[in-house]
């Protein structure tokens, strides 16, 4: 049944490519770069980086001072981020001739913030990021999920979905973001499609091997893409998921000189790596 159901949605993103794919789009809610809740400001330099790591869900952060003026609280045992900036400040220089003249120099300062996750009370005072509060999971697709052989640790800390190859570990955005429970299953199945490629699963060939927009990278892109058709298909959910992933697979195929035999070959590596998530690989 299995390589039945590949077959059928191989040739179902050829057709959908050789129609003209709608634009793809991001299936779920993402809050941007890091920015001050009460100012609406949006941080710069070294601070995107310092805030960044911190891993919350939420883009919003805020003072101390500004969290008790919004009628909220820092929850008991969190720790706060540093944010820098540089203040100009007037010092005195002694010229050659003895003369006391005033200079302006930049002085590094810092100060402290909260992500809004680390507090509560601010119930109504942050701006919604779900767009589907009710997610209702997917039991087939969870049972798929929870018994992958070798699984990689799977996060919900960052509204990024990627696979960490260093950590082995999945990132997903939360799943209430996402627009549809079966855009979320998709995004997660292409991100594990990833992972298959590790050297403790597949060890797939060329897997990690190109930076980003080159023809390896975009390769694995299209793998990791039909590794999620694939097992949408096996879960009877690709109807909601069909369109998006061609045209994902034909902005990566624009790297890739337009060939569409690249989506066939892509396609049998795609069988392995849906197999093994699958369990059917011994």
């Amino acid at each position: 049944m299995g390589n039945k159901v590949y077959e059928i949605i191989t040739e179902t993103i050829l057709k959908e490519l050789e129609n003209g794919s709608i634009p793809w789009h991001r299936p779920w809610v993402c809050g941007g770069a890091p920015k001050n809740l009460v100012s609406k400001k949006e941080y710069r330099g070294i601070n995107v980086f310092l805030l960044g790591t911190q891993k919350y869900s939420s883009p919003y952060w805020l003072t101390f001072k500004q969290v008790n003026q919004l009628g909220g609280k820092v929850k008991k045992g969190e720790k706060s981020t540093i944010v820098v900036f540089w203040k100009p400040m007037e010092v005195e220089k002694e010229k050659e001739d003895g003369e006391i003249e005033m200079k302006t120099i930049p002085f590094l300062r810092y100060y402290r913030v909260f992500n809004v996750d680390q507090c509560e009370g601010l119930k109504g005072k942050v701006p919604e990021t779900e767009i589907n509060p009710d997610f209702q999971p997917i039991e087939a697709c969870e049972k798929t999920i929870n018994g992958m052989p070798k699984k990689p640790t799977i996060r919900h800390q960052e509204p990024r979905a990627y696979y960490n190859t260093l950590g082995d570990y999945v990132n997903m955005p939360h799943r209430t973001t996402f627009e549809k429970e079966e855009f979320y299953y998709s995004v997660l199945f292409h991100e594990l499609g990833h992972s298959t490629g590790h050297k403790t699963r597949l060890a797939r060939k060329g897997f990690d091997e190109g930076a980003f927009g080159t023809a390896s990278y975009s390769k694995e892109e299209l793998v990791a893409e039909m590794t999620a058709a694939f097992l949408c298909g096996y879960h009877k959910i690709e109807q909601q998921t069909i369109k998006n992933t061609a045209a994902y697979i034909k902005g990566w195929l624009k790297k890739l000189n337009d060939d569409p035999k690249m989506v066939v070959l892509a396609a049998a590596q795609a069988q392995k790596a849906a197999d093994f998530i699958l369990g059917k690989l011994h």
